[in-house]
């Protein structure tokens, strides 16, 4: 017996070893993704403004770990991380925020406002909170078409003294929703510390409602993954939740922000609460430099193709706009 127990334990955790790994590579793809789009950015070769989620890989790569094909997610502006972490392909991503044709959207997303159907993500959005009640009204449909399926919205802390914040708290009580209210709370909200936009307090905001709230370390994946499993279980029986993420928000509000506004002292302290840092001291240092190779040929490669995409024409920008006239007056 003792021997059998021991030989379980060894599988439970040469399992769990696994695991942490996928983890931590799915992390490294957004990070290593980020990380070009920043140079790439630098050089001019992509269009518009980014937001990057550097820093906080954990939570959306822990949350999407417990989502279902099914499942669906509404983003905000700084939703490169959601959107790869729920399967949005790697090369189509890096098409669609170049502005190429072949992009998941055709070009015309770009960086906040990319989405993808086939894999449930219900689109970024550059409008604060915006993304709330879109996933409330897909929690809405999976509970009449009985999908089993559960809606998340991921929303910033900044979002919390947003008015769609409390009336989709409202809702999703109201009528027993399958969703899931996930808060990257990075301590910012654009230039400014929560603190000074919002004097409540999320958990007690979502007692308010009759919600179960709950708070994780959202720079230790394995723990965001953890949480994540026993509330979107909860949510899939109609019990909404809301999950808090304590993380780190490394890059400015925007891509290029010089930060005046924050203390020095914060900025260098950062690297200790680097979740893949975190996570790849728990790993074994051959696997963490095999994923690495691995993930940086697959960033060069969606690169290379993204670069070699071609430029959306007129009629193809200006298609699903307006309604043809035949259609109007048909």
């Amino acid at each position: 017996m003792a021997r059998n127990a021991k030989g379980g334990d060894a599988a439970s955790a040469a399992d769990r070893d696994v695991e942490l790994l996928e983890l931590y590579r799915r992390m490294l793809i957004v990070r290593r993704a980020e990380e070009r789009l920043s140079q790439m950015f630098a050089d001019g070769e992509v269009p518009g403004f980014i937001h990057l989620s550097i820093g906080q890989e954990a939570v959306p790569v822990g949350v999407c770990a417990a989502l279902r094909l099914e499942d669906t997610l509404a983003s905000n502006h700084r939703g490169h991380g959601h959107a790869l972490a729920k399967g949005l392909d790697l090369e189509r991503f890096f098409l669609e925020v170049m502005g190429r044709a072949e992009g998941v959207c055709g070009g015309r997303g770009g960086s906040m406002h990319i989405a993808d159907m086939g894999v449930g993500m219900l689109g970024a959005n550059g409008i604060v909170g915006a993304g709330l009640p879109i996933a409330a009204g897909s929690a809405l449909a999976h509970q009449v078409r009985r999908t089993g399926g559960v809606a998340v919205a991921f929303f910033g802390d900044g979002a919390m003294a947003e008015g769609t914040l409390h009336e989709t708290l409202n809702l999703a009580a109201l009528w027993h929703l399958p969703m899931l209210f996930v808060c990257e709370d990075n301590g910012w909200g654009e230039f400014s510390p929560t603190s000074r936009q919002f004097t409540g307090d999320l958990i007690a905001l979502a007692g308010a409602f009759g919600i179960d709230a709950a708070t994780v370390d959202g720079n230790d994946v394995a723990a965001v993954a953890r949480a994540a499993s026993k509330v979107v279980a909860a949510a899939r029986d109609g019990c909404p939740q809301v999950l808090r993420c304590v993380t780190n928000r490394v890059h400015g509000h925007y891509e290029g922000d010089p930060q005046r506004y924050r203390d020095p002292a914060d900025l260098e302290t950062l690297p200790n609460h680097d979740p893949l840092r975190r996570c790849a001291a728990k790993l074994g240092a051959d696997d963490v430099a095999k994923v690495t190779a691995e993930v940086e040929d697959r960033i060069a490669a969606a690169v290379a193709a993204a670069r070699a995409g071609t430029e959306p024409d007129i009629a193809r920008a200006r298609a699903d706009v307006y309604s043809p006239c035949e259609a109007a007056h048909g």
